[in-house]
Order: C-alpha cells, then structure tokens, then sequence
C-alpha cells in the first residue's frame, strides 16, 4: 500500500507524496500535544518514544533521520498514510457543512497515538486551552519520561506516573487533573484498564467506552477521545463545546450518512474548521 504512494529515500531521510497530508494542519488541530513548530519552519515531536522532524518541501514531506523499518512500523500507521484521504473527503463533500470543512481544511489526517499517552493526555485537557495543556504534558515528561538525547523526553509510563502519587505530580501544575491522572495510572499498570482488549477491531466504541469510564474524572468526551487518537477507532465521536455547537447549528437533525464508519475524522475537520474560521 505504501508502496503505491511515491516513498522514496533521500539520503538518511524519507520523503513521501501523497494526497491530503498537510504537517501543521494534522499537528496543530487539537489531536495531539507534542508537536511545534521550529523557527525554520519544520515540526518537532516525540511519538512512540521517537523524535521525529517533519518538513514540508516541494517534493513531498520529508521525515528526517528516520530509517525504512521506523518509517513502516512507527510513522505509517501514526499518520495514518495507508488511508485513503483524498477518497474520504471526496465523500465528505456529498454534505454541504463538510464540504467547506474539508475544502478549507484538507490535509488533516488522524494521528494513531499511543493509547496510554492519549488517555493521560486528554485527561489533561479537561476544562483547559491548548497552550496550557501542551505546558502540563511537556513538564510531565521532563518530570518521569526518559531522555531521548537533546531536548526529547519519552511520554512516562503509566507505572511510573502510578509510582509518583499525586504529591510527585505537584511539579507539572496539573490542578485538579492530577488526582485523574494517578487513578488511570493505575489503572492502566494494574491491568485493570486493558488497552490490548480495547484495541481489538472486534471490541465496540461503546465496550471500550464502559472500559475507561471506570477511571475517576473519565467521561464520556475523554472516552471517546482515547478511543479515537489512541486506539484506532475512527468511528467514535467525541463532543465538546464545538462539536455541541456544530451539532446545534449544522446538524439538528442528525449527522450525515456520508461519514458513517468514519465519523472520528469527519469531526476532526468539523471541529478545526469551526475553531479557526
């Protein structure tokens, strides 16, 4: 599959073309806390305990440094570049509201995060803004991720965040979240929480929603948030502030037929166009 989309290798990086894949559209839109943009104008992040730089230049989006087997097994499915993007907005587009989503914000695509980092993460983004949220996440993994070389920390495990105990948190200024933060912890290291059932194409959005609603400060939003950019499940449906309005205002009397089966991504770009425009 990757193979029909123009991959090549460039010396030490990898440079890909494809259709629908715009590095700050995907990084900056809401899905992910660990990517920013360089003063020259690249991307910098840590996913799946690697630092990657992206960089968009007139033959595609180059990956810097990264090896052939990293690239397949780690950045492919992480940017979910087996995905036929083009053809899913083109069906996008059979709605009138979707249509200048995507119109005017095509090239988002639908990070597979981590499940665990997505869990914490969005725990974290309850009731705040982005900046501070970015903020929280990065102390946290300076305080108990593992150096990666320069200034790259690994996103904790959650034993060791289980470890810290809410009084270890108190460096990463996480408020009321971090009482949340130490239950899903817990949760996760004890087994309690098991993400390998949850990531299962036959385990349901709603059996994966009853899994982690059993985590104190664990709704509905954050469920299904976990469910979408961190367990693959490109059908759940999150819904926040935005989303409540998007629904109100565009779609009172239901959603669209045309993103069934999809409608995670669907309201990635419903919610970023809505936010920005």
């Amino acid at each position: 599959m990757i193979a029909e989309k123009n991959f090549v290798k460039n010396g030490e990086n990898i440079v890909i073309n494809i259709p629908c894949f715009n590095v700050g559209l995907t990084l900056d839109c809401g899905q992910a806390f660990r990517w920013s943009q360089t003063e020259n104008g690249d991307w910098h992040g840590v996913a799946f305990s690697r630092p990657l730089t992206l960089r968009e230049t007139e033959n595609g989006v180059e990956f810097i440094g990264v090896t052939e087997e990293e690239f397949e097994k780690i950045w492919v499915p992480y940017f979910d570049l087996d995905r036929d993007y083009n053809a899913l907005c083109e069906r996008f587009k059979n709605d009138e509201q979707l249509s200048k989503a995507v119109t005017e914000c095509y090239g988002i695509r639908l990070l597979r995060q981590e499940p665990w980092e997505a869990l914490c993460s969005f725990i974290i983004s309850q009731n705040n803004n982005i900046p501070r949220i970015k903020g929280i996440v990065d102390r946290l993994c300076r305080l108990l991720g593992e150096h990666l070389g320069d200034d790259d920390y690994s996103f904790p495990t959650p034993e060791r965040v289980a470890a810290a105990g809410i009084e270890g948190l108190a460096p990463i200024r996480a408020g009321f979240r971090a009482k949340y933060i130490i239950d899903a912890a817990q949760k996760v290291a004890n087994g309690e929480i098991d993400f390998e059932k949850i990531l299962l194409p036959e385990t349901s959005i709603d059996e994966g929603r009853d899994e982690l609603i059993k985590i104190k400060g664990v709704g509905e939003k954050v469920a299904q948030c976990t469910l979408l950019y961190g367990c693959g499940k490109v059908d759940a449906f999150p819904i926040d502030v935005w989303v409540k309005r998007i629904l109100a205002e565009d779609y009172p009397d239901g959603l669209p037929e045309c993103i069934s089966g999809t409608r995670g991504i669907a309201q990635q770009y419903l919610f970023h166009w809505k936010r920005t425009s």
